[in-house]
């Protein structure tokens, strides 16, 4: 596991616990071709962070600021560790938190790109895209909600704030791409 691109470009970052699982550098890689320059100067919310991949990448690509929730111990370690190593500790912040208790308190500003990655074949991406649809405040306007999933978990979601844009399947990885929904007021001519 690496940075791929950006100030800390080749990197190695500290594994994280067996009891996650951190993106491969291939689907990482793709993501953040999908993404291109909309994460530099962006702010971006790395929920079931794990060792913090995505958000690192997104950091040293040039987001803003990178905030990481992980409620397990050693993978919270993991994530400082790897800041540091990074040298991207000054433009994140790292929480333990239990990202359902996190998701229902209101944010204190929209996030412009969030990544939902938790552990597999336990429903939590369902639960939590029902949290953020009932609080899409959490997303800026123009943001971009991204879900990581293996492909047997996807399903069609009723969401009443977020349309699904796009879905990539790296072997046992899927990536879902959730925009909001534009507002009736939007579709007036």
């Amino acid at each position: 596991m690496r940075v791929i691109a950006g100030t800390a470009k080749g990197r190695q970052l500290k594994s994280p616990p067996a009891s996650t699982r951190p993106i491969m550098d291939r689907v990482k890689e793709n993501l953040f071709n999908i993404l291109g320059t909309d994460v530099i100067d962006a702010t971006v919310l790395d929920l079931y962070a794990g060792a913090g991949s995505v958000g690192i990448e997104a950091l040293s690509r040039g987001a803003k600021h990178a905030t990481f929730v992980e409620l397990n111990d050693e993978a919270r370690r993991t994530i400082q560790t790897n800041l540091k190593l990074t040298k991207l500790a000054p433009r994140a912040t790292v929480l333990s938190a239990n990202v359902y208790r996190y998701l229902k308190k209101p944010p204190a500003a929209p996030f412009d790109i969030i990544y939902v990655a938790p552990p597999q074949y336990k429903e939590m991406w369902q639960e939590t895209m029902k949290l953020l649809d009932a609080r899409p405040q959490w997303l800026s306007e123009e943001g971009i909600l991204i879900v990581q999933i293996h492909p047997v978990e996807f399903e069609e979601l009723p969401l009443q704030s977020f349309d699904l844009t796009d879905r990539r399947k790296y072997g046992s990885t899927m990536l879902c791409f959730y925009e909001k929904t534009a507002s009736d007021s939007e579709h007036v001519e």
